[in-house]
């Protein structure tokens, strides 16, 4: 199953991200080793937030992601949320 995982930023994100964002983007490129991570970005103009893709049988595996995550843990991210998202062209 598919889920997707969208990120609010602060509206400074990209000064306040920089001390975080190694640490970031590490826990990003392990999932993604995992195979538990297709893709992910922040938006752009502007950059007020971000979305996951991640392929998993359990939602908890999206969870323990955003409760590892620096941005989330130092506040980077305002507000978090998860949605099954079905997929039906493509993939």
């Amino acid at each position: 199953m598919y889920y997707l995982l969208f990120y609010d930023y602060v509206e400074n994100v990209l000064e306040r991200r920089a001390p975080f964002r190694e640490e970031h983007l590490r826990l990003a490129r392990a999932a993604l080793e995992r195979g538990e991570l297709l893709m992910g970005g922040a938006f752009a103009e502007p950059v007020d937030g971000a979305a996951l893709l991640f392929r998993t049988d359990d939602p908890s595996v999206v969870e323990a992601f955003v409760h590892r995550d620096p941005y989330v843990t130092n506040g980077v991210v305002t507000r978090w949320r998860i949605r099954p998202w079905t997929v039906v062209v493509g993939g």
